[in-house]
């Protein structure tokens, strides 16, 4: 089994961030938040990094030129980030193993965080595994259903879930692990039937639950790593807790 890979979804725009700048790119105290991910990836032992970029392409691989052993996948339509994760196959074809998917605009991710849903990954071999949060205030977010064992049995978002849903508070942050070869296949049946029209990577999930694959939610990430920017206003609390920590 090859060493562990990394997709960091990064072609994006910045347009609720009023910036002309590829989201990624835009600063925390002075360091695009792309660089933060990728640090974090790194120190838990991701050697090969597959970045996805979109908008503005030639400026994120500019800025990441300093970085050894990063490959580039080009979503030149944003249609979902199952889309993105689709425009990696190439790349991540002959591999066997783990495949970790992070968000590029989540500078608060912890290298521990990724180092645990690695090490269970390596432990019990499954299809996936979701890294998700137990959350104060869980409004807005997808929240992670279980079975009355405790075991994972899907993602309902906010707008579709019912009243005891939504006091639910283990909540999907977009922080994955899958084994390669299964993404893959899973990845040849996703679909773009919803009211977007796009495809999405928390369907892949589902699709490997239905080949009897083994898919598992670990509540490891911290209550840190719930600040993804946004805005200009989120943009404003990570800076603001990265002084803090």
């Amino acid at each position: 089994m090859n060493s562990p890979i990394a997709i960091v979804l990064a072609a994006g725009k910045g347009t609720r961030m009023k910036s002309d700048l590829p989201k990624v790119l835009c600063q925390a105290n002075g360091r695009p938040l792309v660089e933060y991910v990728l640090d974090s990836l790194r120190t838990a032992g991701v050697e090969k990094i597959i970045v996805v970029v979109g908008y503005k392409a030639d400026e994120v691989k500019k800025q990441l030129s300093a970085y050894d052993n990063i490959e580039y996948a080009l979503q030149s339509e944003q249609k979902g980030t199952g889309h993105a994760v689709m425009m990696c196959t190439e790349n991540m074809k002959d591999h066997d193993g783990a495949v970790v998917v992070v968000a590029g605009d989540s500078p608060m991710l912890q290298s521990t965080s990724i180092k645990a849903l690695l090490d269970d990954f390596a432990a019990s071999q499954p299809g996936c595994i979701l890294g998700t949060l137990i959350h104060e205030d869980p409004t807005g977010l997808g929240r992670i259903v279980r079975d009355d064992k405790g075991k994972f049995t899907g993602i309902v978002e906010e707008k579709d879930a019912t009243a005891d849903q939504r006091k639910i508070n283990e909540v999907n942050m977009s922080t994955y692990v899958f084994d390669g070869q299964k993404l893959l296949g899973a990845l040849d049946r996703l679909t773009d039937e919803n009211a977007q029209g796009e495809y999405y990577i928390t369907d892949v999930p589902t699709i490997m639950m239905k080949d009897n694959e083994d898919v598992r939610a670990l509540p490891v990430l911290k209550p840190i790593e719930a600040l993804s920017v946004n805005t200009v206003e989120h943009l404003a609390d990570v800076e603001a807790a990265m002084k803090e920590n």
